[in-house]
């Protein structure tokens, strides 16, 4: 997949890329999860005041990987670029097509001056967690996850 093409995402590509996160969740038997609509997803990364960035990972015209990433702020650490998803579909899977956009993101936060790069991964996506131990990231047994839903 060498002609893969990575790019950032512009406003065109979200209709794609939300179809691509519901294939993650659907992958994490959470599809019931997502809530977030077309329009949201829109506004919130191309809107007024954008909330997130992304890379696409563009092959034959069709968007087939995403890393999906916001700024995070540490008082320990300072500016932190937090990767949401990072997704390739399962057709592309195994193709340097994640390590491409991975590699991407990892490179725009250095040239951001980002501090580094957080993330999660399921302890039981043995894939993904071997992907990410090539990179040797330290892996965190001491905090727990924690949400409150506003809605």
């Amino acid at each position: 997949m060498d002609e893969v093409i990575i790019r950032k995402a512009v406003q065109e590509d979200c209709g794609p890329m939300l179809e691509l996160i519901k294939e993650l969740a659907a992958y994490e038997k959470a599809l019931h999860e997502v809530t977030l609509t077309l329009d949201q997803f829109i506004e919130d990364g191309f809107g007024k005041s954008p909330v997130w960035g992304a890379f696409v990972a563009e092959y034959n015209a069709e968007i087939i990987g995403i890393s999906l990433y916001y700024d995070r702020y540490s008082t320990w650490k300072g500016r932190r670029l937090y990767l949401e998803d990072l997704v390739v579909t399962e057709t592309c899977r195994g193709k340097q097509v994640g390590k491409k956009l991975f590699e991407a993101t990892m490179e725009y936060g250095k040239s951001e001056q980002y501090s580094g790069m957080v993330f999660q991964v399921l302890n039981w996506n043995e894939p993904a967690i071997n992907f990410y131990k090539k990179y040797s990231p330290k892996f965190d047994d001491e905090w727990f996850n924690v949400s409150i839903e506003f809605n």
